[in-house]
């Protein structure tokens, strides 16, 4: 049976899982009755509720006589990672592009990796169907790319399928009527290179991902450069270093994929995707050999952490009230265990017993931890994100930078110029593609971008588009300037009462509504002006034995603004934290007492003079 194996590559919303859904489909991998989810790929609750892909998924789709291996990869930046690794196990690569927006940064991201490691590429034009969808302005674009990339002549000549992954048909040519998606498997069959299948040699595999089973420990995925394993062969794991020992283990079980399912096989030979099970310690980028052969493949390198926050137990004063899981050692297994299957993480021990460093790619990285822990129970909380810097080989400070991608209608250029001066932004390319919106190419410190979504959906009204992802180390760009408004800090526990928050709202955005308990120390809203405000949002109106029309006037309210946990992240500065649990993403000062609070402020005021002086 010919074998082809494939990656689905592109930028976040392109309408990669859609496709792998619609391709599932047609190739029959499902009963004629069997009632399935839209997005099946995206099994993770968090990934259906977002609309994104965070863990690449594998699938297997035959196609007459070809079993077809898929693997629907991340179109998020910070998950860049999960598609380095994938196309190490893969020939070829679905490159899907929308065909309004174009190619975007993590496009070029992931298209520049294919191309360095020579996967064929098909290039997939998707949403052929939305309107102001315009395919052969698309097709030039995703040409100019491939030739800014430097791609050899072989992948220029790459074919190009038009497609509407929704409706779940595809052409080769703009002028023939789609009908289903057999000219995209066509295509797949005849331009994707078959896997080297060398079946009679010593086994040869490199693992290119992890999963991890609560049964069977960890699973090292990844393709059969070389020969056969069979369950129960003695294999060498030669470990990601050279200079440390290989340790030996057995193949407890052997897992081929098979539409959306793990199916247990007895063997499985060269070019096949499997999932081992037996070797606890394997590591990404590590080979596995057969111990009378041990040659070692080009590693992997796992995607080093820009990012990191302090987990802390919930010291609250509403602490243990809401969660599940909420001790030091609790908190620290969970951490811990993560470590597991998230191998872009980094976790550290800290001074203190209670609180530890966590380090990951992005804010939406260890945000989708936070989240995933506090559905599980889990209650804590979290300082504000801070950049992992590093020393240049001449001793300069170094900090990461990104690149920024921005889509925005001409009207709000002025504002986008004006906020992004301050933050050390660097316009590398503006550009008018005819759509109505501006691209906006720039670099800038990791740092700048804290806090800037938020504004950035405000300042445009919603209708700009912001993408970013990691793109170099740099020199330190010095001071950035802070959030410019200051907060509004409750000064009593208890329950907020609707009369205290309407002498509140003339003067600040406020995060809570009537009824919500709150906690001295808690932060309720956001100051009209910079410098923080202390109030009492549980006082109640004074009762009189007179009546007046004027004062018994019914009370409106403003919605509150609902604080998301990347919202809460972006927004909190050194001196307040995240309070996490699974009924409530809380705001609140480090230091809870309003008087400790003046005290310290009166303490670094003296010290800020004695060092001017």
């Amino acid at each position: 049976m010919a074998i082809r194996n494939i990656a689905i590559i592109a930028h976040v919303d392109h309408g990669k899982t859609t496709l792998v859904d619609k391709m599932l489909r047609q190739a029959g991998a499902f009963r004629e009755n069997q009632v399935v989810e839209e997005r099946v790929m995206d099994s993770n609750p968090l990934e259906r509720e977002r609309g994104i892909t965070i863990l690449a998924k594998n699938t297997s789709i035959r196609w007459k006589d070809t079993k077809i291996n898929v693997v629907d990869t991340p179109g998020h930046a910070d998950f860049g990672g999960e598609v380095e690794r994938i196309l190490r196990m893969v020939d070829g690569v679905l490159l899907v592009v929308d065909a309004f927006d174009g190619p975007m940064p993590q496009t070029r991201f992931v298209l520049r990796k294919a191309l360095e490691l020579n996967r064929t590429p098909i290039i997939v034009i998707n949403k052929i169907d939305r309107p102001g969808a315009d395919p052969l302005r698309v097709h030039d674009e995703v040409l100019s790319l491939f030739i800014e990339l430097e791609a050899n002549e072989a992948q220029l000549e790459a074919p190009v399928v038009y497609a509407s992954a929704r409706e779940g048909v595809a052409t080769m040519d703009m002028d023939v009527k789609p009908v289903d998606l057999s000219p995209l498997f066509d295509a797949i069959v005849r331009h994707v290179p078959a896997p080297p299948m060398d079946a009679a040699g010593p086994f040869q595999m490199l693992v290119s991902t992890i999963d991890y089973s609560p049964y069977l420990g960890r699973l090292a995925i990844g393709r059969i450069d070389r020969g056969t394993v069979r369950v129960g062969d003695s294999i060498t794991d030669l470990g990601t270093d050279p200079a440390k020992p290989a340790t030996r283990g057995r193949v407890v079980k052997l897992f081929a994929f098979e539409g959306l399912e793990r199916i247990e096989v007895p063997e499985a030979t060269a070019g096949e995707v499997v999932s081992l099970a037996g070797f606890e310690a394997v590591e990404i980028g590590t080979t596995l050999t057969d111990p009378e052969h041990q040659d070692r493949l080009a590693g992997i390198a796992v995607e080093e952490p820009t990012i990191s926050v302090d987990f802390l137990v919930n010291n609250s004063t509403f602490a243990g009230k809401e969660g599940k899981f909420v001790t030091s050692r609790q908190l620290r297994e969970r951490l811990f265990k993560e470590l597991e299957r998230n191998v872009a993480l980094r976790v550290e021990e800290t001074d203190t017993t209670d609180a530890w460093s966590v380090s990951g790619r992005g804010e939406l990285h260890l945000s989708i931890l936070m989240e995933t822990m506090r559905r599980e129970g889990y209650e804590f909380q979290v300082s504000r994100p801070r950049v992992i810097t590093r020393t240049g080989p001449d001793g300069r400070r170094l900090e990461p930078y990104e690149e920024l991608a921005i889509d925005v209608p001409e009207e709000h250029l002025g504002v986008v110029f004006e906020k992004l001066g301050p933050r050390k932004a660097e316009l590398i390319e503006m550009k008018n593609p005819g759509q109505g919106l501006v691209r906006l190419l720039y670099k800038i410190p990791a740092r700048g971008l804290f806090g800037y979504r938020s504004e950035f959906l405000t300042d445009t009204r919603g209708t700009g588009l912001i993408h970013h992802r990691f793109l170099e180390y740099g020199d330190w760009a010095g001071p950035l300037e802070g959030r410019m408004r200051g907060t509004l800090v409750s000064m009593e526990t208890g329950v907020i009462v609707g009369f205290a928050l309407n002498n509140l709202q003339d003067r600040s955005t406020l995060f809570v509504a009537p009824g919500d308990a709150v906690y001295e120390g808690m932060i309720i809203g956001e100051n009209a002006r910079p410098g923080d405000m202390d109030v009492n949002p549980c006082k109640e109106k004074k009762l009189t034995n007179m009546r007046s029309k004027s004062a018994d006037e019914h009370i409106q309210l403003e919605p509150p603004r609902i604080m998301t946990l990347e919202a809460a992240l972006e927004y909190i500065e050194e001196d307040e934290l995240i309070e996490v649990t699974p009924q409530s993403i809380r705001l609140r000062k480090r230091t809870l007492l309003a008087s400790d609070r003046k005290k310290t402020n009166r303490e670094a005021k003296r010290e800020r003079e004695a060092a001017g002086r």
